[in-house]
């Protein structure tokens, strides 16, 4: 961990997560379903801190994001996972810098994580079929392709604050 924790913007721009996923702007939605932010902020999180702060910062951001809903269903194993991975992808020689790099790789954590959501509501057994309902693939690829789009400018200047 670099100390990225440390700086009270970093901690600032994550208590914005939970208010703009409660605000959900309808401008920055497509067919009423709005970007993943705890994706658009994780990325650039993990990738300038490393896969335990990724891990750490993905648990508490889950949580959080939990706390607003009334669900048995958790993002927690969802965004962890996504934090060690994207914070290995970090470490690699060269780290990620490009925007298109960025909204592919939020994305792809978009659709991972509806994914994680969704075997969590098949394992509980309440949503046995809803992922293969149109609906749901709807939602799946507009929630995906709203948090790909946005990534590059968020994320990316995320990325370029924190790396200084």
């Amino acid at each position: 961990m670099s100390g990225l924790h440390r700086q009270p913007t970093c901690i600032a721009s994550a208590l914005l997560v939970p208010f703009l996923t409660l605000a959900e702007p309808s401008w920055l939605s497509l067919s009423g379903v709005g970007p993943s932010w705890a994706v658009i902020w994780l990325l650039p999180w993990s990738l300038v801190d490393g896969p335990v702060s990724g891990v750490i910062a993905g648990l508490c951001l889950g949580l959080a994001l939990d706390s607003l809903s009334i669900g048995e269903i958790s993002q927690v194993p969802g965004l962890t996972g996504l934090g060690w991975w994207w914070g290995r992808l970090g470490r690699c020689v060269p780290p990620v810098q490009r925007s298109l790099n960025l909204g592919l790789l939020a994305w792809i954590g978009s659709v991972l994580l509806s994914l994680t959501l969704w075997g969590q509501s098949l394992l509980i057994g309440k949503g046995t079929i809803s992922l293969l309902a149109p609906w749901g693939q709807r939602c799946l690829l507009s929630q995906a392709l709203v948090t790909g789009l946005l990534t590059p400018i968020v994320g990316s200047w995320l990325l370029l604050l924190w790396r200084r």
